[in-house]
This record gives structure tokens, C-alpha cells and sequence, in this order.
């Protein structure tokens, strides 16, 4: 007979001494009729029982059998009701108790299970996936042993989890990270802006590095960001490239801190809808379609002439959507000047990396109806910043970054062409 066939077959007798032959076809018959949450209700029983004997084998071996005692005056002491925390859930169990000369001891396989830390992590996590948490208790297993999951229970444990996320991601050393690139941008959320950047290091892996809350994203906010970034660690060399919207608060705070030797490169995107919000609606596909040619030149030459060009077309059709493009002319075409590569170039032409870690923002926090003060919106935005951190995927072109920076620290980098 094979080994899992006789695996299966002790694991049923052991179902049978458990249930009985009739209780256990009961439950399967009930299996059948509820799906998923039947077997999940099993689930959580034979749970309940596993801690118990857990912690009926540790005073066993603690105090030794009832006829041969390990010590003199150790003896087991009865049981009494107790919880522990079992996958997401609260669940009663029997709790066995022993005594000692000096009273009761503690049993550490009992104090382990009561702990709420990781039944937290687990509600933080489905609740950011979407599920609210006034409704959390028609999500878990409906098992009659079961408890701790109203609504103001389970809105305890999410502050206790987001309190701890925002302390994490606020003291988190960044030391460690050696970025080459920077995204800022701004996220609004409950009638405030909050300045986030997110990092780029050199191997091509995305980290969010901070935010500050502010009114509105002004010079003074962004300023703040980046003395947070760096006390706590984050070495902001001149040989980092910045990517922003071309908000103007971001770009004086940089421009202040490292003058013209600032290499910043605006998002593309933003340009395009700039240039085509002062358009008629019969020249925007025109003029998307010239923008976008330009920039998927190699050639910086190249990119820079088309750019021209467009802007003389721009001209003659509307003076304001020329001027748009020209004072953004230069911080268009910096990774064209560095020669960065095609693919690692259409990741760092945009904001498209921040924006995309923002929709998720927006998603795990739909179920949000009120921000109760400062404190709440960053305890959810630190909490979801670093959910969504786990789920980061090396950027595209990540093999061409030691080349880049090569370029950039070399002395001629800094005397690049610069556009008229």
C-alpha cells in the first residue's frame, strides 16, 4: 500500500475517534450543503483542539505525569476557560493550568497564542485588500467558538496595527538605500495634501522614502520631506535624478537645495495634457502625436529639433500652448541628454510609478467614509505605502542603471547642452 494512501486512512480513524462515525458524516453532509465555510468551520475546530493539546504536551513535560512528578511540588492545576489567536480569529479554548511552590506558572506556549500581534497583521491585511471593517465579522469563519470580531474590536486591532506601521515607517533607517532616482508628487486625501516620494536605487527596486502633510503642496512642505529623508539617513547627492509633475512648490525646494546643479526631468505626461488643455479639440490628437514622436527620439539632437518644430507649429495655432512647452523645453529632454536608454528611459520620463503606487492608495482606502484627523490619514497612508512596497517589481531597464550612473558622475555631465 502506498504512503499516502495509509496516511489518509489513519488520518479518517483519527476524524472517527474524534466525531464518532455518525457526528462525522453529519459534518461532511454539512461540508456539502455550506462549501468553503463549512470545511473552514472545521477547520477552526480542529484548530482550537491543536492549541489545546500544545499546551496540555508543554505542562506535561513541564511537570512530568501524575504518578512520577519532575519536581517536588509542581503538580497540574485543572483547567480554565481561555483565547488564543488562531489565523485571523479569536477563538475560546480550554486553558490547563499548573502550580508551583511559588504559585501558578505560566505556560509560554499560552502567553505566545494570546498574543493579538500577527491576528492584527491579518485584519490590516484583508481590510487594505478591500474589506471593511464593520463588515469584518461576515468574512471570518462562522464558528460558534468564535468572538472578537465586532466592529469596535476589530476597529481596535486596525488602530493598534496602523499605529505600528506609521511608527515603522516613520523611524525606518534609509541608510541602507542608495537611490539614483526620486519621484515626488502629491496625494490628496481628506481635504489635505500629502508630498510623497518614492525612490529608485541602484538595483532597480522601488522603496517609498516618506510623505509630509501639508494644506497644499508648497515650497515649505516639500523642503520639510526632504530634511526628513535625509536625518533619517538618505544621502541626497547631486547625482540623483528628481521626477516630478513640475509642481512649482517641489521644484523651488530642489532648485533651493541644489541650484543648477539640480538634475531634474518633468513627467511627460503632465506636459502632454498641459499643451492639449489650451488646445481646440481639433488639434489635440495632432499635437499628442508630434509630442509624442519627439520624445521617442534616441537622439537628444533629434528630440530637440522636433520639440522645435512643434513649438513653431504651436505658434501658429495658439501662443499659450507654445509657451507651455517652451519653459518646460530643457527638463523634457534630461534623460535624452544623459543618453539613457529607450526602456529605463520610458520608466523615468513619468510619474507613472508614483501615480500607480497613489491608485492603490485610493483602492485600499475605499472603504474610508471620514478622516478622523492627522492622525488617521497617516496611519492608513504609512500602512498602505508599505503594503504596497511588498508588492514592487524591479523597474524595466534596471540593467542598464550602472550605466547611467556612470554617465551622470562624470565631471562632463554637468556641462550637458542645455535647450534655447
Amino acid at each position: 500500500m502506498r504512503v499516502d494512501t495509509k496516511r489518509r486512512k489513519k488520518a479518517r480513524k483519527g476524524f472517527e475517534q474524534m466525531y464518532g462515525c455518525r457526528e462525522l458524516a453529519a459534518r461532511m453532509f454539512h461540508i456539502l450543503q455550506t462549501g468553503k465555510r463549512g470545511l473552514d468551520t472545521l477547520h477552526m475546530e480542529l484548530g482550537a483542539m491543536l492549541c489545546e493539546t500544545v499546551m496540555d504536551i508543554e505542562r506535561e513535560e513541564r511537570s512530568g505525569p501524575e504518578h512520577a512528578p519532575l519536581h517536588r511540588g509542581v503538580y497540574k492545576w485543572a483547567y480554565q476557560r481561555g483565547s488564543v489567536y488562531c489565523g485571523d480569529q479569536k477563538i475560546s479554548v480550554r486553558h490547563p493550568r499548573f502550580r508551583g511552590p511559588e504559585g501558578e506558572i505560566h505556560l509560554s506556549t499560552y502567553e505566545k497564542l494570546k498574543k493579538p500581534g500577527a491576528f492584527s497583521e491579518e485584519i490590516l491585511g484583508k481590510v487594505l485588500r478591500g474589506i471593511s471593517e464593520r463588515r469584518y465579522g461576515e468574512t471570518v469563519i462562522n464558528a460558534a467558538s468564535a468572538f472578537g470580531v465586532s466592529s469596535s474590536a476589530i476597529s481596535r486591532r486596525i488602530v493598534e496595527a496602523t499605529t505600528q506601521k506609521l511608527r515603522e515607517f516613520k523611524e525606518r533607517n534609509l541608510s541602507d538605500i542608495s537611490v539614483f532616482a526620486v519621484f515626488i508628487d502629491t496625494v490628496h486625501r481628506g481635504g489635505d495634501a500629502f508630498v510623497v516620494s518614492l525612490g529608485i536605487d541602484k538595483e532597480g527596486h522601488k522603496h517609498p522614502l516618506g510623505f509630509w502633510q501639508g494644506a497644499t503642496e508648497n515650497h515649505d512642505i516639500c523642503e520639510e520631506l526632504l530634511s526628513d529623508m535625509q536625518t533619517r539617513g538618505l544621502a541626497l547627492s547631486r547625482n540623483i535624478i528628481w521626477i516630478t509633475d513640475g509642481g512649482k512648490g517641489i521644484i523651488k525646494a530642489l532648485k533651493d537645495r541644489f541650484g543648477s546643479k539640480l538634475i531634474h526631468q518633468r513627467c511627460t505626461i503632465h506636459k502632454d495634457r498641459n499643451i492639449q488643455a489650451h488646445l481646440a479639440k481639433r488639434h489635440r490628437k495632432m499635437a499628442h502625436r508630434r509630442f509624442k514622436t519627439a520624445l521617442e527620439q534616441n537622439s537628444y539632437e533629434d528630440a530637440r529639433q522636433m520639440l522645435l518644430d512643434f513649438e513653431k507649429w504651436l505658434r501658429s495655432i495658439n501662443e499659450s500652448a507654445a509657451d507651455s512647452l517652451k519653459e518646460a523645453m530643457t527638463e523634457i529632454l534630461t534623460l535624452h541628454r544623459l543618453k539613457v536608454p529607450a526602456l529605463l528611459r520610458k520608466t523615468l520620463t513619468s510619474t507613472n510609478p508614483i501615480e500607480n503606487m497613489f491608485s492603490t492608495v485610493r483602492d485600499c482606502e475605499t472603504n474610508i467614509k471620514r478622516y478622523r484627523g492627522s492622525a488617521m490619514s497617516q496611519r492608513w497612508l504609512a500602512a498602505v505605502l508599505l503594503h504596497c512596497e511588498k508588492g514592487f517589481r524591479r523597474i524595466k531597464g534596471h540593467a542598464d542603471i550602472a550605466e547611467l550612473i556612470r554617465t551622470i558622475e562624470q565631471p562632463q555631465s554637468n556641462q550637458l547642452p542645455v535647450a534655447a
